[in-house]
């Protein structure tokens, strides 16, 4: 229990509240630790949207499988992100896409009716729900437009000029396996191995195992 309080505390969201509320709402079950393993599904595409959810520990993914069978990863989210805080208010609160653990996870699961009454004894913590979600809904809809409706070039393009400006340098390190970079563009590992081969060959990049150059 000491673990977990601890955990929960150190949570954007919920440091606005003391130890007694955390205490007295985990004791009457309006908060709830869930556990997930690796690779398991925290919610279906459709499935409705009744509790907020806080990752306490782990990364959890939200991905979307197209027309031929692709899996494109959306967003990832980490320690301290919130779940279903766009959704919970909804007239349709219906989670679009799937969401799964990549890591084994730990969540605090906050009810509909609890949250509310949070909202309505404590301001702060109204004032930082509402910045959370705010920012995560800018994030996601940032990525979608950069992903969707994209040619396979365009998407990896995409990802490359993001990584030359974050590492400051043309030659770029791959910080992920090139079959996680496929995962995260929606297409097959074997397709962006072509699309990576044709674009050495019109002199757009030269790569590696481990590296990939931009030459224009």
């Amino acid at each position: 229990m000491t673990k977990n309080i601890n955990l929960i505390k150190s949570t954007t969201l919920i440091k606005s509240l003391s130890d007694d509320d955390i205490l007295t709402n985990l004791k009457n079950g309006k908060f709830k630790v869930t556990s997930y393993k690796k690779n398991s599904i925290v919610h279906f595409d459709g499935e409705t949207c009744s509790k907020l959810e806080i990752i306490l520990s782990g990364k959890v993914a939200v991905d979307r499988i197209d027309e031929s069978g692709n899996l494109l990863t959306i967003s990832e989210f980490y320690k301290n992100d919130i779940l279903g805080g766009n959704l919970l208010f909804s007239k349709n609160p219906y989670y679009p896409m799937t969401i799964l653990t990549k890591l084994p996870t730990d969540m605090l699961e906050i009810d509909r009716e609890a949250l509310f009454e949070l909202f309505c004894n404590n301001p702060i913590f109204l004032r930082t729900y509402l910045e959370l979600t705010s920012d995560r809904a800018f994030i996601l809809g940032d990525k979608i437009k950069h992903y969707i409706n994209k040619t396979i070039r365009e998407s990896i393009m995409n990802y490359l000029n993001y990584e030359s400006k974050k590492q400051n340098s043309n030659h770029i390190k791959l910080n992920i396996t090139k079959k996680a970079l496929a995962e995260r563009i929606g297409v097959q590992r074997t397709s962006l191995s072509r699309e990576l081969a044709k674009m050495r060959k019109d002199g757009l990049i030269q790569f590696d195992s481990e590296t990939i150059t931009l030459l224009k």
